[in-house]
């Protein structure tokens, strides 16, 4: 009889069925990247950079609304240096695989609907989208890789029936 708990298991996306060693280059890609974020929304410079992009956001701009500017910053600061935390600590804890790419994947789904929400994405002299402007386009569309990054990890620490299905469908089983 299968129970719901072993329906679902977590474990270190490096660590996972096959060759997943790779997974390693992406989570310490991840955490470089979350800690230099996150740092950086502790300075007005950053947080003046990330304010058009929070203004025009239907997700997030409640966060200017609550706290201001650099308040927003510091929360976002605070989520991004907890997701480099939750990183790290999953390299050797399995639930924390799973939670940091977890908190990966939702901060690149978010800043991925910047695409909609924040003005002068679309280049006009260009003819519009799909032509994307050099700021604040090109800078949001390196989160597309990012996105997908933390999508493996996520994917390969939750194990799941999906898997199972993949790898006999690949002989692995």
């Amino acid at each position: 009889m299968t129970t719901q708990a072993n329906r679902f298991r977590l474990q270190i996306a490096e660590r996972g069925v096959g060759s997943l060693s790779f997974l390693a280059l992406l989570r310490w890609a991840l955490v470089v990247i979350f800690l230099w974020f996150g740092g950086m929304k502790f300075t007005a410079y950053e947080a003046q950079g990330i304010a058009p992009f929070i203004a025009h956001s239907p997700l997030m701009s409640w966060l200017h609304i609550l706290f201001g500017i650099q308040g927003a910053s510091y929360i976002i600061g605070v989520l991004e240096l907890s997701t480099a935390a939750a990183l790290i600590a999953g390299a050797i804890k399995p639930v924390f695989s799973a939670l940091g790419a977890a908190m990966s994947t939702i901060t690149y789904l978010i800043t991925i609907t910047f695409f909609i929400s924040t003005p002068g994405v679309a280049e006009p002299t260009a003819g519009g989208f799909p032509a994307i402007s050099a700021a604040p386009g090109q800078f949001l569309l390196k989160d597309l890789v990012l996105l997908a990054a933390s999508l493996c990890l996520l994917c390969a620490s939750v194990q799941g029936p999906w898997l199972k299905a993949e790898n006999s469908q690949n002989g692995n089983l």
